[in-house]
């Protein structure tokens, strides 16, 4: 209803505005207004009180707009520094690295080609001797071959020089198979039983043991078979008798001046031209040795 001009000039001398005012038209255009600014603007219109009237409270202060914070997952984080982690131990190989292949067996040494088994030799364990950083000294020389030598154990010169019988007895094996009219180069393969070198706990060469010798054994025997070599020349007493399948510490004498066989193919056995450097007078006996086995090699007769 209507208010008249009497009535709303009494309500207003009691302190009374009216609380609701007909719509015009520019309150219409208010309706989109922030309801912050129309409190205000209502605020500022009200008369104020006459004297007698009680004092109006103070309005409210009208606070602050509260910015809430984005979601966590809106808000862009830094990502932390990379820190990389301190070196530890090897990881254990159930959770880290796969284990080490199993060495190869006999059987599969004997079905191996000259790649594959000159990488077998490379990363094998059959035996302690690749331990401690040892490098395997490969076999080298014809791989066709007529003759095939076989010494006892790597030395240190072998090791040096990555190569079997280096040094001042490889020099005299070259003209000991050139008196027999043959060469290291062209028909002759060289090698030595045990790949690795025997060290002792202060770092010499030593003799090797059963054990090891049997592990290379199947090394040689299939350097043997890839070769061809109709003849068979050991070079010491570890090379004869690891052949023969003797005692290691057997006398060279017991074995020397005949002829004898290993897995279908001839074998003489002579002295090691290290030792006929220390002793010059068995070079006669090296002689015949050298003898024997040319007049027995089936290919050369």
């Amino acid at each position: 209803m209507s208010i008249s001009a009497r009535d709303s000039a009494f309500l207003q001398e009691m302190g009374i505005g009216p609380l609701w005012t007909l719509r015009d038209a520019a309150a219409g255009a208010a309706d989109e207004a922030d309801p912050g600014e129309l409190a205000q603007s209502a605020q500022e219109a009200a008369p104020a009180p006459a004297a007698m009237s009680a004092p109006a409270p103070a309005p409210a202060p009208v606070a602050a707009p509260v910015v809430m914070p984005a979601s966590p997952a809106v808000v862009a984080r830094a990502a932390p520094p990379a820190v990389s982690p301190a070196p530890g131990p090897a990881a254990d190989s159930a959770w880290g690295e796969e284990p080490p292949a199993p060495p190869p067996t006999d059987d599969d040494i004997a079905a191996m080609d000259w790649v594959q088994l000159r990488s077998a030799i490379g990363s094998c364990t059959r035996c302690g001797l690749c331990k401690g950083g040892r490098k395997p000294v490969y076999g080298n020389g014809a791989q066709q071959a007529i003759w095939f030598v076989a010494a006892g154990a790597s030395t240190a010169s072998d090791e040096k020089e990555r190569q079997p019988l280096s040094g001042e007895p490889g020099k005299l094996l070259v003209n000991m198979l050139a008196a027999v009219d043959l060469a290291r180069e062209s028909n002759v393969y060289v090698t030595n039983l045990i790949k690795c070198r025997p060290t002792s706990a202060n770092g010499g060469d030593r003799a090797p043991s059963a054990e090891e010798a049997l592990a290379c054994r199947p090394y040689l025997d299939r350097e043997l078979a890839l070769s061809g070599a109709s003849m068979v020349l050991t070079l010491g007493q570890i090379a004869a008798n690891a052949l023969q399948g003797k005692p290691l510490q057997e006398a060279l004498a017991g074995s020397r001046g005949q002829v004898h066989e290993i897995a279908g193919v001839k074998l003489v056995a002579t002295l090691h031209p290290g030792e006929l450097l220390r002793r010059g007078a068995d070079k006669a006996l090296a002689w015949a040795d050298l003898c024997l086995a040319r007049e027995h090699d089936d290919r050369r007769a």
